[in-house]
């Protein structure tokens, strides 16, 4: 028999008094009329408490059901009954991506979290190869790194991006989608062709720059204050197969943002411009060298950043193969005129999707470290037991010789 809505609310109150979190109980009519909704997904409750933690990890906000969409009929069926309760309904709705909000805007104290990510799928996607326009509908559920992949398939990619794609479609074009390709194609909320959009009233609006151009731009970087987007139509370009990826370190401020703004400014230059800064950081070429080559190993090798205030300009330059001479040649001659170190010049050349993925990659190495140093402590703890018991053994063994004797 399946639990009734009145269980959910005393486990709901018992996870509130053992977890420390924020809530505020809805009526049990209103949870149970939530089951009356016909939908191609489900509603759940005992992944509540993982609804109310976000990567920011400073709110902890209970909702009281977390929908898991089938389709997107579903959200707009919620948000029309929702909607229908009144503004003296206590309920209210958060859309979740990857829970990458910093101060609980992906959480619904007492209300419904969508689980955005329920909607994704490869199936879900559909690249358009529209002439010189190509583009891509994507779920607003999908991860970015997965858009990737599927248009990468066509030779295709987005203009711009995050520096981390382990995120939602949704999720960054409801906030901008920043990185260092930005000062060239703009942000990624400035990359969008269409949006379609569930509004409050729980309507499917499809909107662009031409239809319902006001609901188009307040849902780009809104927050979430004006819809859940559920599909995103974004702009593509022929996309490279290789990326020189290099950084070089400055210690004046000064030059540091001038030769950036230079770069920026100029109209053949780098296609990724990110600057830096890194403050007392031990030996910082020499971890480097696990990722880059440096130009000058000697020099390189000499250099000191301990107790410096550095700062570092990460730059790329997109290229295919057979484009690799005239590659070199475009970057020796915007490497030149620039003011950092020489001694601090290391590069490396990776795919495209290694450069684009690099946050993530990186996150999975410090992770395996975390989890080697996790299990060497645990051994060392075990042995050290293990020796503590042995030691009483032995004091044991003594003591019943002496009472023997």
């Amino acid at each position: 028999m399946k639990p009734s809505s009145l269980e959910h609310c005393l486990k709901l109150l018992l996870l509130l008094a053992l977890g420390g979190v924020t809530m505020h109980v809805p009526d049990a009519d209103i949870l149970s009329s939530l089951g009356a909704l016909r939908l191609d997904g489900h509603f759940s409750f005992h992944d509540a408490s993982a609804m109310a933690r976000d990567f920011g990890n400073r709110c902890n906000l209970l909702p009281a059901a977390v929908l898991h969409p089938g389709s997107v009929s579903d959200i707009a069926a919620t948000l029309r009954h929702v909607f229908s309760l009144g503004e003296r309904s206590p309920l209210t709705v958060a859309a979740r991506g990857h829970g990458h909000s910093l101060m609980g805007q992906s959480q619904a104290a007492g209300g419904i979290v969508v689980r955005m990510e329920s909607l994704r799928g490869s199936d879900r996607l559909q690249v358009v190869h529209a002439g010189m326009s190509p583009f891509v509908d994507a779920p607003g559920g999908e991860l970015w790194i997965n858009v990737l992949r599927e248009t990468l398939k066509h030779g295709l990619a987005p203009k711009s991006w995050t520096d981390y794609l382990h995120l939602t479609v949704g999720g960054t074009l409801s906030n901008a989608g920043v990185s260092g390709q930005a000062f060239r194609h703009g942000p990624q909320v400035s990359n969008v062709n269409q949006l379609e959009i569930v509004t409050g009233r729980g309507d499917v609006v499809t909107c662009s720059p031409e239809e319902n151009s006001d609901l188009f731009y307040a849902a780009l970087g809104g927050l979430g204050q004006f819809g859940i987007i559920t599909r995103a139509r974004i702009a593509l370009e022929p996309a490279p197969k290789m990326v020189r990826w290099i950084r070089v370190l400055y210690s004046d401020f000064a030059s540091f943002t001038e030769d950036q703004e230079m770069l920026i400014m100029a109209e053949n230059t780098f296609d990724y411009i990110e600057g830096f800064v890194i403050i007392n950081r031990t030996g910082i070429l020499n971890n480097w060298r696990t990722s880059f080559k440096p130009q000058d190993p000697v020099q390189a090798s000499r250099f000191q950043s301990d107790g410096k205030v550095l700062y570092c300009l990460e730059l790329t330059k997109n290229f295919n193969t057979d484009e690799a001479d005239i590659m070199e040649q475009e970057v020796t001659a915007l490497l030149s005129r620039l003011r950092y170190i020489r001694s601090t010049l290391f590069h490396t050349d990776v795919t495209y999707l290694e450069f684009l993925d690099r946050v993530h990659t990186s996150e999975v190495l410090l992770m395996l470290v975390l989890t080697e140093v996790l299990i060497y402590r645990a051994i060392h703890i075990q042995k050290q037991h293990n020796i503590q018991r042995c030691l009483l053994a032995s004091n044991s063994y003594m003591l019943f010789f002496k009472f023997v004797e």
